[in-house]
């Protein structure tokens, strides 16, 4: 069975533009050091994360401008 990396001790960061009212947010991670980078739903910390590679998280990045 295949499992993911051990996120417990990750550095999640939310988003400045989060404010601090428990809304739809997101939360990313730095991942292994070819730049992958983790996502998980801030309202489930314990649940799922996913992982972008470098080049995947350009594209979201410059999606959002």
């Amino acid at each position: 069975m295949e499992t993911g990396p051990d996120l417990r001790n990750a550095e999640w960061r939310t988003s400045s533009y989060s404010g601090n009212t428990g809304g739809d947010c997101v939360e990313v991670a730095g991942g292994s050091s070819c730049g992958s980078v983790h996502v998980r739903d801030s309202k489930n910390p314990t649940g799922p994360a996913i992982v972008l590679g470098a080049p995947a998280w350009q594209a979201f990045l410059d999606g959002l401008h």
